[in-house]
């Protein structure tokens, strides 16, 4: 197979068959190397590495397009000046106007921040950069509630890759405009999760979307989660009015990763500063973690691809005990040891050979058939369709290099856009990144409080739902024992009064959308909130899950209930 054909479908996700920019001598040693330094953490057989080489080498193929970041203007003419107590510079070189905001605990950092009217011109927003260093810069766009922006919660949405832009959550499924007319223009959304957040979109990390570094590089979620604690804290002691409001992450796809990460970073500096109380620091009020269809526990998640392929709702394979299940399965015990390893010791020279194995077996049998593997109710055409099997994807990119557009966000025009770029992707997959166990840092939330909930398109194979819910059966959490014994509901949404999907809670006493949660979505894949998938379904279920609504009951039985259901009926309705 084609690296360049395995590929395509993967950076929404994680691009892990990507290879590095070495000769195939070098990644012969390299191997020889990862395995003579596992010697003396594992009892793997020089028949696996062998494995794992001869799977790279069959992906070698063609060489990946590469995304590069241009050089930033170097001599531009900056005016600054200041006004009502506000500091503003003058980019002359683009004719930029940004208000800069700095932070006594962040001495090195600050905003960047313009007043676009884009999208969503009946709202406020906010666009800009983090300038992290004076080479490292995270772009973000800002849009308040729709609905009460003085008292809704503060949501962030972060999409996956690693290195795909949160333009793809912005334009494609739940912002507040979808891309349309080949990405000339764009058009409302009325399922738009703005409705009722204040809600902000983040390009991490660096060189991603409009992000951009000419020489730093983040290659770890734990690194990235950290500089996404430091934009917060810059955001909301500039803007004050989100912070006391509750905050809530949400993350699709390699977000399973992400989403954890950064509650946790958040959680400890928050104990952190209930011990060492700061003023100047604001306490950022977590409340929950939504995952999409997310990487989250790979040593589940990857053992439960065959059981998806063969007898899930959709099944890809005709016969389940046929050739094809049959390899797939054979190959479940050595990519559970791979990742295994990796959670015991967390060193790159065990968790990427998990990540290069695991990913080039268990998903080059599927990519073979034509399908497309974020909802395999579909065919991909990639001469209609684009690499990644959706041609809105495509006309984000020409929206977004539209060099008005550009202005309008406060970004330089000579800066290219790229949905997803293969460079961070690679880099993430070659510290082995994705094989890491997210899910064990989500006890110590739920044990403090913050809700989580998991929710999979059925539809899609890459992080399929049954792999989700299995991983979350298996987390020893306070939560365990009852999320277990749960039973499945019917999910109804409450704007159609169909049934949706299935969920399982645990925590509330049947009165909340519980503190451990998962929702099966039906009739939806990997981007559940798209067009393509269950857009009216997605709001319902954001909407609950934010003002703590049961998702189990009907309308009428929260009538019945006197719930405060009847407050969120504009939008919903």
């Amino acid at each position: 197979m084609r690296a360049r054909n395995l590929l395509s479908v993967l950076p929404i996700l994680q691009g892990a068959l990507a290879v590095p920019h070495e000769s195939r001598e070098q990644l012969v040693l390299g191997f020889e190397g990862l395995v003579a330094e596992s010697e003396a953490y594992t009892d793997f057989s020089h028949e696996i590495y062998g494995e794992i080489y001869r799977g790279a080498e069959r992906l070698w193929g063609d060489v990946v397009k590469e995304t590069k970041k241009v050089a930033h203007k170097a001599e531009s003419v900056v005016e600054q000046w200041f006004e009502s107590g506000r500091e503003y510079i003058k980019d002359h070189a683009d004719g930029i106007v940004y208000e800069v905001v700095t932070h006594p605990e962040f001495p090195e950092m600050r905003i960047r921040v313009t007043s676009p009217k884009l999208c969503d011109p009946h709202v406020t927003q906010y666009s800009g950069y983090l300038d992290i260093a004076e080479d490292k810069h995270l772009f973000f766009w800002f849009f308040e509630s729709r609905s009460m922006p003085a008292t809704d919660p503060l949501l962030l949405w972060l999409n996956g890759g690693p290195g795909c832009s949160s333009s793809t959550g912005l334009l494609f499924e739940l912002g507040p405009c979808n891309i349309v007319n080949e990405g000339k223009s764009t058009e409302p959304n009325k399922w738009s999760w703005n409705n009722y957040a204040n809600t902000l979109f983040l390009d991490q990390p660096v060189n991603v979307g409009y992000s951009w570094s000419d020489s730093e590089t983040v290659n770890t979620t734990p690194i990235a989660a950290e500089d996404v604690y430091a934009f917060l804290e810059l955001f909301l002691n500039r803007y004050p009015k989100y912070s006391k409001a509750p905050f809530h992450i949400a993350a699709e796809s390699y977000g399973g990763h992400y989403a954890p990460n950064i509650a946790s970073t958040v959680f400890k500096k928050n104990k952190a500063l209930a011990l060492a109380p700061n003023p100047r620091v604001k306490h950022i009020n977590l409340a929950s973690v939504m995952i999409g269809n997310g990487l989250t526990e790979p040593l589940t998640q990857f053992a439960s691809i065959p059981e998806y392929a063969c007898n899930g709702p959709y099944p890809i394979f005709d016969d389940p005990e046929g050739p094809q299940c049959q390899a797939l399965r054979s190959k479940v015990p050595t990519c559970q040891r791979l990742i295994k390893s990796c959670y015991d010791y967390g060193s790159r020279w065990t968790c990427l050979p998990a990540a290069l194995y695991c990913w080039s077996q268990m998903y080059g049998s599927a990519q073979q058939l034509g399908l497309n593997l974020y909802d395999v109710r579909r065919k991909c055409n990639r001469a209609e369709d684009g690499d990644l099997c959706y041609k809105e994807l495509v006309w984000i990119e020409t929206f977004m290099n539209n060099d008005s557009v550009k202005k309008e966000l406060g970004v330089n025009p000579k800066l290219d856009f790229a949905s997803c770029n293969m460079d961070v992707n690679k880099g993430f997959m070659m510290q082995g990144d994705s094989m890491h166990d997210s899910a064990a840092l989500i006890p110590e939330l739920l044990e403090n409080g913050v809700r989580v909930l998991v929710y999979a398109g059925n539809a899609d194979y890459m992080c399929n739902a049954i792999g989700n819910l299995q991983w979350m059966l298996n987390l020893e959490s306070p939560f365990q024992d009852e999320f277990n014994k749960g039973p499945s509901q019917p999910w109804t949404a409450l704007t159609t009064g169909k049934i949706a999907g299935e969920v399982r809670s645990a925590g509330g006493n049947g009165y909340s959308a519980g503190n451990f949660t998962y929702v099966s979505v039906f009739g939806a894949g990997h981007m559940v909130p798209s067009r393509y998938d269950q857009p009216e379904a997605a709001a319902d279920l954001f909407v609950r899950w934010i003002t703590d609504i049961p998702l189990a009951l009907t309308k009428e039985e929260l009538e019945v209930m006197n719930s405060p259901f009847g407050g969120l009926g504009p939008v919903l309705n």
